[in-house]
């Protein structure tokens, strides 16, 4: 079974049905061999609060050093999204292999009348992945209730119930105490529940298991955990007290109800895990949680939330409340069975509304809510396209507004598309003729008229043929349905080409692939620019892609942002480096190695403390700060800029002062911190993607598409680095070539580097001498000769700059390939 055929067959189930109880989620379990049994599961249950809950739990458990499966719902786009070991969704293989393993159990639970749930189905997907990669824990969102949900099948070590208030009376009980016992059902046998609940529900509770009570110190609970602050626009500042234990942490979850959902995660994980202060507070600094009060821009100031009930809109409009802003700009869209009209009557005063409606039968016609809105906003504006309606609020918005997408997380999920939809360069022929001439016997073309039999036919046009008229290129792109049929329709009518698949695509996008000139982009552009539907965004990333040279050079950054390829020169001051063993680890020894690489055409320096190489032990942070600051300070005197090489806040944060212009983290922003020291600097940031630091070459992830998958991966760490205040243009990504990917799939990075341009930043390829190199070293010179190899292809591929230990080998390289071609 191919993933499309798996990703139809997941979501064809029912929704719902009448019968209540955990047997058919057994029956699936037991035909797939019992994996509950395999991983320590934790339940979360509670009307609010228990996603971020999981999600917190997830972050301080994986950096106490455990291994994780988080169970989640819904997913915004893709069910995917709601299965992830390690922080990474449930690869496509995987998925598919355990659907088809799932076919005969459901033909034959069909054949009773037992056909399962979606959720149900879900449920055992989870589970048998988190036992085939060998989890540790399993955290399970309960999906409602407690007593009857799928994910009580298993028998958890610690659960949790973070909130109870009225909802889904239909079917757990008409009152608040009936509700709580419900949900209390996922108690575990051997360790008292965590509760968040007060009240009658918390006094419901108690009646049928012991408990530990977590809430505000004025409810005397056993862990008081309160919202004491906000350190930044993006984080507030938490303390959590326990018996004989507390940890004070910062959060980018806002709000005093977040403060008590994290001091629920801290007590599960102390649980599970005997989890320390460190990756408690650790843990919570580094949860992200789409969709949730998420801060997508900080001028003007734009948030996400997907809150679509009154209560949820009441604590909007308090973290609302907490900014400094002059108007406040509402997109909104509703179910048409909630209770839209007290949630608006939530909302602080609203300048500009935009009434709109995520593609779905179950959204509340844009009229409708407009109607409701007229009351409470000075202006009120029907668009019947959610992207479309946030494009109109942002362009209306001033520096100092205030943009607030809200009432459905359907309709967040549209309008985050804005932010991580990428428009990726696949493939461009290659043409050395610029101007208002080229060389058009290949396509028996007159340069004079542009006519000829070559290629497809496209409109007549004015004046004489350009390369860019027969430039072509390839991107591909994921669209709302509505999005890709209205390009699909202007690129068709100015004779580029447009295909369109659901095929392997996230459920709710259509995956997209457009062919064309240069002269057919641009004319695109221009077109969708005005054409609505949120298409504006899609055209500024044409234009980017079609004039990368346009791209602003970022002092910070130095040449890395100029023209061609740059070459930033390794500098190891450590003892244990892979490759020079120490050699440079004096001071004297590292400043006469910088000047000489400099001397030899590089143009960064990159000082590093610490290895990374497999097997590598951790340095603590004063060595490593030892090592590095020094070299840095005595560095200060070139004419260049100088990156740190570190995965350490503190470290970084020393670099800096001392001089330092970049940091390079080779982590994935593992120390939750750094993106706030970078941003207080205002210095460069090299992110590179990475599975494990140092490298653990027994534990390789599973990728579908080793590029496509890193570039959400990346995309998703930029958006967080950018909320810390770190400025896109200062951002260099690096794809991590040998960090978590196997020597085939490190080629396939530098082979498609130029895919990477897709995210708006420089790209580095880091491939030195590294393992990746092993079956290619031929000429015995330790991994030189391939290394060189790759060099050019990277720069032939449009990297912006690769990172190397033998500059002038690889400088001549770059030059052969981008200037010494027909040069004087």
């Amino acid at each position: 079974m191919d993933y499309h055929a798996a990703a139809d067959y997941l979501t064809s189930f029912q929704q719902r049905r009448p019968k209540l109880g955990i047997d058919t989620t057994a029956r699936m379990l037991s035909h797939l061999g019992d994996p509950h049994l395999d991983v320590d599961c934790v339940q979360i249950a509670g009307s609010n609060g228990k996603g971020s809950t999981a999600r917190m739990l997830d972050g301080v458990l994986r950096n106490a050093g455990v291994s994780v499966g988080l169970f989640t719902s819904p997913g915004l786009n893709d069910f995917r999204e709601q299965l992830r070991v390690d922080g990474r969704k449930i690869p496509k293989s995987l998925l598919s292999q355990y659907a088809e393993e799932l076919v005969p159990c459901i033909d034959r639970l069909r054949a009773d009348d037992d056909e399962p749930t979606h959720f149900e189905v879900l449920t055992a997907v989870a589970l048998r992945h988190f036992s085939e990669l060998d989890v540790d824990v399993a955290i399970l969102e309960v999906g409602i209730g407690g007593r009857y949900d799928a994910t009580s099948a298993v028998d958890p070590v610690a659960s949790a119930v973070t909130s109870v208030s009225l909802e889904h009376t239909e079917l757990l009980g008409e009152t608040v105490e009936e509700i709580a016992r419900d949900k209390a059902q996922v108690a575990p046998k051997n360790a008292p529940l965590v509760t968040g609940a007060d009240g009658d529900a918390l006094a419901a509770i108690r009646e049928l298991t012991d408990v530990v009570t977590v809430g505000p110190d004025d409810a005397d609970p056993d862990v008081v955990a309160v919202e004491t602050g906000m350190r930044s626009p993006v984080e507030s500042e938490v303390s959590i007290r326990g018996p004989g234990w507390s940890v004070d942490a910062n959060l980018p979850l806002l709000g005093s109800h977040q403060a008590t959902n994290a001091g629920v995660a801290a007590t599960l994980a102390r649980q599970v895990a005997d989890a320390d202060r460190d990756a408690i507070a650790a843990g919570l600094r580094s949860v992200t949680w789409p969709g949730r009060f998420e801060i997508m821009s900080r001028d003007p100031m734009i948030v996400l939330d997907g809150s679509h009930n009154p209560g949820a809109a009441a604590t909007i409009a308090d973290l609302v409340g907490r900014y400094d802003y002059d108007d406040l700009h509402l997109v909104f869209a509703a179910m048409s069975d909630k209770d839209y009209e007290r949630m608006i009557e939530s909302y602080p005063e609203i300048t500009a509304a935009y009434a709109t409606r995520p593609d779905l039968d179950r959204a509340e016609d844009p009229a409708v809510l407009a109607d409701a809105l007229s009351g409470y906003a000075d202006g009120v504006e029907t668009v019947p396209s959610v992207p479309e309606a946030t494009e109109r609020a942002i362009a209306a918005a001033g520096p100092d507004d205030f943009v607030l997408v809200t009432g459905s997380l359907y309709a967040v999920a549209e309008a985050r598309d804005r932010w991580t939809r990428l428009l990726v360069p696949t493939a461009r022929t290659r043409t050395t003729h610029t101007g208002n001439s080229f060389v058009g016997a290949a396509f028996g073309a007159d340069a004079a008229t542009g006519t000829g039999t070559g290629g497809p036919e496209r409109p007549e046009r004015d004046g004489p043929v350009t390369a860019a008229d027969v430039d072509r290129r390839l991107f591909r792109t994921h669209l709302r349905p509505d999005q890709a049929e209205r390009v699909a329709e202007h690129l068709s009518s100015i004779g580029g080409q447009c295909h369109r698949s659901d095929a392997g695509s996230p459920e709710k996008l259509v995956a997209t692939v457009l062919s064309g000139t240069t002269t057919q982009f641009r004319e695109l552009a221009r077109t969708l620019s005005a054409e609505g539907l949120g298409l504006r965004r899609v055209a500024e990333q044409l234009a980017e892609q079609l004039d990368p040279n346009g791209r602003t050079a970022d002092a910070r950054l130095g040449p890395i942002a100029d023209d061609g390829t740059a070459v930033m020169g390794i500098l190891n001051v450590t003892p244990d480096s892979f490759h020079d063993g120490g050699k440079y680890e004096a001071v004297e020894a590292a400043v006469d190695r910088a000047e000489a690489m400099l001397d030899a055409g590089a143009d960064v320096i990159d000082v590093g403390g610490e290895s990374t190489r497999p097997g590598a032990e951790p340095v603590p942070i004063d060595t490593e700060i030892d090592r590095v600051v020094p070299v840095i300070e005595r560095l200060d005197h070139l004419d260049a800029p100088i990156s740190v090489d570190t995965r350490k806040a503190a470290v970084a944060d020393a670099a800096l002062e001392a001089g330092a212009d970049i940091v390079n983290d080779v982590s994935e922003l593992a120390d939750p911190a750094m993106p706030g020291v970078v941003a207080e600097h205002d210095a460069g940031l090299i992110l590179m993607h990475s599975h494990s630091v140092p490298v653990d070459p027994d534990n390789d992830p599973v990728y579908d598409d080793v590029v496509e998958d890193i570039l959400e991966e990346l995309t998703e760490q930029i958006l967080r680095a950018e909320r810390a205040g770190v400025d896109r243009d200062s951002i260099v990504v690096d794809p991590g070539c040998g960090f978590g990917k196997v020597a085939a799939e490190s080629h396939e990075l530098i082979d498609r580097a130029g895919e990477f341009s897709a995210l708006g930043c420089p790209v580095m390829i880091g491939h030195s001498r590294k393992s990746m190199f092993a079956g290619a070293d031929v000429a015995g010179d330790d991994r030189l000769t391939p290394t060189i190899a790759a060099t050019s292809i990277a720069a032939d591929r449009g990297a912006d700059v690769v990172r190397v230990h033998d500059v002038a080998e690889n400088v001549a390289a770059i030059r052969t390939v981008t200037g010494g071609i027909g040069g004087e």
